[in-house]
């Protein structure tokens, strides 16, 4: 396939499906990405989201549904008729081969001659700043090194589309925070699609224009990282971009968005969540809140009550885990280090809570 960047201007899932025996990995996965895009495919694991990724590559045929660059057709074509860059979570580099010859490995298996393809690799080299260890072994790198090869192998072939499963998840936590940085100043000297599989919200939130979460095969919301972040419109959603408590209680009041519930007793208010939210008095609801938003407030101020099980200290804030008086399990954070069995009152700006009716705890 011979397809410029220049031409290029999107990639179009129509309807794609994969299905495994009668295991449906994929459901009807529908999508446009411009060119210049960087979306993230978000979930946990078993989602599809790898599966997603596969489909695009020709790795895995597709079992329904078409796949399109601009106007023409490429879930028919082979992986290497589709001219796709792709960086692989092992890395899948050749230890034999010097990080020069890693790099240019994809040119000569399109036949490029040397006096092409050695510019090519010099700029594919400048670009992940390694000209410096192109004639070590990828054995005598570390594994940040080893990943800017792999991504270097990637962008030399001048793909439209650089597909990313899951890169950083054998690096350590400092590699990982600069490894984002480099990838994101990548893609943006590129001008091209980059697809980036992973599971953890941190990375697309910090890396993508948009994020696709998945579950069980099927997209549950697309949206920038603001709108996910701040406006989940699925209890799942919410769950998986952090509001990790889940808080039952039984609608008591509405005012537009804003949602009373009653809570064992106590009041809690939120934002009304999900795209056409209910909200009548008397409906069971489950409130979302990030344990960064559910604060240990004063004995005076209306909040849940509960008792201290843990309590670490993670600079300048602690974090603890209660148990509700009605039994659930809750996260919040404090200014102070309380004692473990103490009692504590816990409330949240109604802001930063998301009312969900209609969804089990």
């Amino acid at each position: 396939m011979s397809q410029s960047l220049a031409s290029f201007q999107s990639l179009r899932l129509q309807g794609v499906s994969r299905d495994f025996g009668s295991h449906n990995a994929l459901k009807n996965l529908t999508l446009d990405i411009k060119r210049g895009e960087f979306v993230a495919l978000l979930g946990p694991s078993g989602c599809g989201k790898s599966t997603a990724l596969n489909c695009i590559a020709g790795l895995l045929p597709t079992t329904r549904g078409s796949i399109w660059l601009d106007q023409r057709r490429i879930d028919t074509l082979g992986p290497e008729d589709r001219g796709f860059g792709m960086v692989f979570q092992n890395y899948a580099l050749f230890p034999h081969m010097t990080v020069r010859q890693n790099v240019g490995f994809g040119l000569k298996m399109r036949g490029i001659d040397k006096a092409e393809a050695e510019p090519r690799i010099d700029k594919a080299l400048a670009t992940v700043r390694l000209q410096s260890q192109a004639a070590k072994l990828p054995g005598q790198l570390s594994g940040g090194q080893q990943q800017r090869v792999a991504i270097a192998r990637a962008i030399v072939v001048e793909p439209p589309l650089v597909l990313m499963d899951e890169p950083l998840s054998n690096l350590d936590a400092k590699l990982r925070l600069e490894m984002r940085q480099e990838i994101r100043r990548i893609h943006a000297g590129l001008g091209s699609v980059t697809i980036y599989v992973t599971h953890d919200q941190d990375e697309a939130l910090s890396l993508a224009d948009r994020i696709v979460v998945l579950r069980d095969g099927e997209i549950r919301q697309v949206g920038t990282p603001e709108q996910l972040y701040a406006r989940p419109a699925h209890l799942d959603v919410a769950d998986f971009m952090g509001f990790r408590n889940r808080i039952s209680g039984v609608v008591t009041g509405r005012q537009s968005e804003l949602v009373t519930l009653d809570v064992d007793g106590a009041t809690l208010s939120g934002m009304a969540g999900g795209a056409a939210p209910g909200g009548d008095v008397g409906t069971n609801a489950v409130a979302a809140v990030r344990p960064d938003d559910l604060l240990a407030v004063s004995e005076t101020t209306n909040g849940l009550s509960a008792t201290v099980e843990a309590i670490e200290y993670r600079g300048r804030d602690y974090f603890g885990q209660a148990r509700s008086s009605g039994g659930a399990e809750l996260f919040f954070r404090s200014s102070s280090r309380l004692g473990v069995g103490s009692a504590v009152r816990l409330g949240a700006d109604p802001s930063k809570v998301l009312v969900f009716t209609g969804a089990n705890p």
